[in-house]
């Protein structure tokens, strides 16, 4: 794995090994920081079941700030804590080591709201995605034009609405899937849905990593 842009471009990054894993690839997060470029520069953004801590530090690279990881497991926690300190930002990023339903009630405690935040459980722990995308609505950790994006396995699409959260765009990259969600807006014409989905298409096929 390595950090593909911004200002800690090329910096490798280990992974623990022979843990039930699925590291977010290359592919699928070039994709992923395409899409979110624009949103990128001074925005919040929350790393959730952050593992190595690679999606954390992607964004921080590309001008995210402040940036939050949470992440339980101790050797992913172990991992995630020497990449940072290989990229010289142990001190710019803040880590929880708790689990993502504690660390979500401790920043809705604390009064936090982020632009941005990324979700990707456990291999197999799919009941996580809508404990985890609901209590991100209860709490009111997004912010008012903010986005949560799932990644997960293509074969196992997620849900269209968890609590107050609407899902507002899908991709596929390989055998992985993102889920786009903002908050709730009202159900869209059939006009509206036409015209999201042309803009979808054409902002696909401006994305490089994309060709399935």
């Amino acid at each position: 794995m390595r950090i593909i842009a911004g200002t800690l471009r090329g910096r490798r990054l280990s992974c623990p090994a022979g843990l039930a894993l699925r590291p977010t690839s290359d592919r699928l997060k070039e994709t992923l920081f395409n899409i979110l470029a624009p949103r990128m520069a001074g925005c919040a953004f929350l790393d959730l079941f952050a593992g190595s801590g690679a999606i954390g530090l992607e964004a921080h690279s590309r001008g995210a700030s402040p940036v939050v990881l949470a992440e339980m497991e101790a050797r992913s926690l172990q991992c995630l804590h020497d990449n940072l300190t290989r990229c010289g930002v142990r001190e710019a990023l803040r880590v929880l080591p708790m689990s993502s339903d504690k660390a979500l009630a401790r920043l809705s405690g604390e009064g936090i709201r982020f632009d941005l935040i990324f979700l990707d459980p456990p291999y197999g722990q799919t009941a996580l995605y809508q404990q985890t995308l609901e209590a991100i609505d209860e709490k009111g950790l997004l912010a008012p034009d903010g986005l949560v994006i799932a990644e997960h396995p293509a074969r196992c699409p997620l849900e269209e609405l968890y609590g107050g959260l609407q899902q507002t765009r899908r991709h596929r990259v390989g055998d992985s899937g993102l889920s786009f969600y903002s908050r709730s807006v009202p159900p869209m014409t059939a006009e509206k849905e036409e015209e999201m989905e042309k803009r979808n298409e054409l902002s696909d096929r401006l994305l490089p990593s994309e060709s399935e």
